[in-house]
């Protein structure tokens, strides 16, 4: 069931590996729900199951558009199995949420699990592609999935999980729950006792054990969850809704239930929501609407079972607006332009996102630049250039590579180092503030805005002027930035406005994002991954 031939090589382990590395430091940091708002202005796009189907996710991408910030998505789980190219699925979404972790979210699905990964063809597919480092990335993928968000409630009243409720369903206890130590659905607690598990790593400490997430100075107590927790994450991705009312055992999965329309009303009502948005089955149209309108299921892979037996859908959702469905079906003709086009708009996309990260350290970047050119020519080499990219900027990038597309080199092959920053600025720059300020405020947006959401308990967007000084503090102490607080003052004010004495975070961000003055990235294919619904745009 080969739609494509797929033009990529296979990424090398080393950047799998760093990926999964970097995106697990993110996500141990994130609650076990995500809460996201939307408005009329700014949709959000849901999709649900992909299972290793790389040509149903690159049509989603040439159709609605990549991530972005202004084109957040929300990905519901069972990234991997079954297809054949569930590596390069999990890179493409971590990569995307990495750059965007405030604008795509990922949701655990019943197959982010390292027992369903060896029964369901991801086990085999990682350790085919990668013969080397094969067995080092399914251990970190190990722990990765523990730290998955289990859900995610946009507008405070719709609810997206993999599967779905139970009418013993607890949402304040799932709140709580130590997601990360829902190592696997396949074994409940207490199939391995505490004592085993406390001699098992005392044992195996510097081994790899079958054991997951351990090492010789864990807790064995805090080893697993209760019975009644684990269930309560079963339940939320492996559980059906049915027709028929009440609650009773999914026979056919062998995990959850089978959730009637009462047990959706009870549990919508209990808990102020108005729907639940879940996947975990195929659908003939790529989804489906029951219960009175109040779940509706959607799936994202299309000729699931084989060629055309479904269509694929996805899901977009304004602030109290009805959600609309867009269908695709990928046909070995639908796919092969797309295919390029979008490869092609990642590339763009990628070399943006590495501009930005260059004008955010300009000041450390010429620093390093300036001790290379010793004659003070403005000119240094590529291999001196690469280093110094490679030093400050701490991304272990192939620079030669890329130098091509990043700066201006001469006939004997030196680099016009300042041309480095040429084509970027950061729009509105909030005057007066020092611009050492400005690039700190951008290179840590999204660490700011972790603090910002911790801060901002009501999830209301907006901070007061106190609350925003005690952020800026943590913040400062966290990274030793050195800013005084007259300069904190200074941003507050400036942030503030509608000077009613509270922040909104959104617009303070809005202050810092990057503009393109001119997109030189091939200028002819600028309306690529923009269907005719939305025009094409360079900044970010």
């Amino acid at each position: 069931m080969h739609h494509c031939p797929h033009f990529f090589w296979i990424l090398h382990a080393h950047y799998v590996l760093e990926v999964l590395f970097e995106t697990k430091k993110v996500l141990k940091q994130m609650p076990n729900f995500t809460h996201i708002k939307t408005s009329p202005s700014k949709e959000i796009t849901i999709c649900g199951d992909l299972h290793g189907k790389l040509d149903d996710l690159l049509l989603i991408f040439y159709k609605n558009g990549l991530p972005s910030e202004k084109n957040p998505y929300v990905f519901n789980g069972d990234f991997v199995d079954r297809g054949k190219n569930s590596i390069e699925i999990l890179m493409v979404l971590l990569v995307s949420f990495l750059v965007y972790p405030n604008n795509l979210h990922l949701n655990r699905g019943n197959h982010e699990d390292f027992m369903m990964n060896l029964r369901y063809g991801f086990t085999r597919e990682v350790l085919h592609k990668y013969k080397l480092h094969g067995k080092k990335i399914l251990e970190i993928l190990e722990e990765f999935y523990t730290w998955l968000p289990i859900g995610t409630i946009i507008d405070n009243e719709i609810l997206v999980i993999h599967g779905g409720i139970s009418e013993s369903t607890d949402l304040n206890l799932l709140h709580q729950i130590e997601r990360s130590k829902m190592k696997t659905v396949l074994m409940p607690p207490g199939s391995i006792n505490r004592g085993q598990i406390a001699d098992l790593t005392r044992s195996k400490a510097g081994a790899t054990s079958t054991l997951p997430g351990k090492g010789a100075s864990d807790d064995s107590h805090s080893e697993q969850l209760s019975k009644y927790e684990w269930e309560q994450i079963i339940d939320l991705l492996w559980s059906d809704p049915r027709g028929k009312k009440g609650c009773y055992p999914n026979t056919r999965r062998g995990g959850g239930c089978y959730f009637g329309p009462d047990v959706t009303s009870r549990f919508l009502n209990k808990y102020q929501l108005k729907m639940l948005i879940r996947s975990h089955e195929c659908k003939p149209d790529g989804y489906e609407i029951c219960h009175d309108g109040k779940v509706i299921t959607v799936f994202s892979a299309s000729n699931y079972y084989e060629e055309g037996s479904n269509r694929g859908a996805y899901i977009r959702l304004g602030y109290g607006t009805t959600p609309r469905f867009f269908q695709y079906q990928v046909t070995s003709s639908s796919c092969l332009s797309p295919l390029h086009q979008s490869v092609h708009a990642m590339e763009s996309s990628a070399l943006r996102i590495l501009k930005e990260r260059m004008i955010s350290q300009k000041t450390d970047l010429t620093h390093a630049f300036q001790l290379q050119d010793r004659s003070r020519s403005g000119k240094i080499s590529v291999a001196q250039w690469a280093f110094s990219m490679e030093s400050t900027l701490g991304l272990n990038l192939p620079w030669r590579s890329l130098s091509s597309h990043l700066v201006n080199t001469d006939e004997d092959g030196n680099v016009d180092y300042m041309s480095s920053f040429q084509d970027i600025h950061i729009e509105k720059p909030v005057k007066k503030v020092k611009s050492t300020v400005l690039e700190t405020l951008y290179r840590y947006r999204s660490d700011l805005k972790i603090l910002f959401n911790i801060i901002d308990s009501d999830h209301s967007g907006l901070i007061s002027m106190e609350e925003f000084r005690t952020m800026w503090k943590l913040f400062s102490a966290h990274y030793n930035v050195c800013i005084d607080d007259l300069q904190v003052d200074e941003l507050a004010n400036i942030m503030d406005l509608n000077k009613d004495g509270s922040i909104d975070f959104n617009e303070f961000l809005k202050a810092f994002y990057v503009v393109h003055k001119y997109d030189n990235l091939n200028k002819s294919n600028t309306n690529i991954a923009n269907d005719d619904r939305r025009p094409p745009s360079t900044s970010f």
